[in-house]
């Protein structure tokens, strides 16, 4: 049954090449598997996730992907440098300070990849 699965994640994109540029050469990724419409990465923990050719960009403000990090300013001071321009939010209930969010005691930061999607970096704070 499903829960018994592996799940991924797959990120619309409108430009393959552009998008394997983002990710593995602003980012580092390596593909996994490549397909003339889509590739796989691996990450951390044998997850995987994919990007993927669409007609249409991604419409949703939401977060799309997340990667759990142990240390969420070095991360952002990381991704920084390499010329990700994290959200800035001010919002009732959503602030950040330096691209950082305090959420219900996580810390999170987004960013959005050449599609617009919103991907996510959390640092997971201690079991309430």
């Amino acid at each position: 049954m499903l829960p018994e699965r592996r799940v991924h994640a797959t990120l619309p994109v409108s430009d393959l090449a552009a998008a394997r540029d983002f990710w593995e050469g602003q980012l580092g990724f390596v593909p996994l598997e490549i397909w003339p419409t889509a590739v796989l990465y691996e990450g951390a923990g044998g997850s995987v996730f994919a990007i993927s050719r669409a007609s249409a960009r991604a419409t949703g403000g939401n977060t799309q992907m997340a990667f759990t990090v142990p240390d969420i300013e070095a991360e952002v001071a990381e991704l920084t440098g390499l010329g990700i321009a994290f959200e800035a939010y001010d919002l009732p209930g959503l602030r950040t300070l330096d691209g950082i969010a305090e959420m219900g005691g996580n810390r999170v930061a987004w960013f959005r990849d050449p599609d617009g999607n919103v991907i996510g970096v959390i640092e997971f704070g201690p079991p309430a």
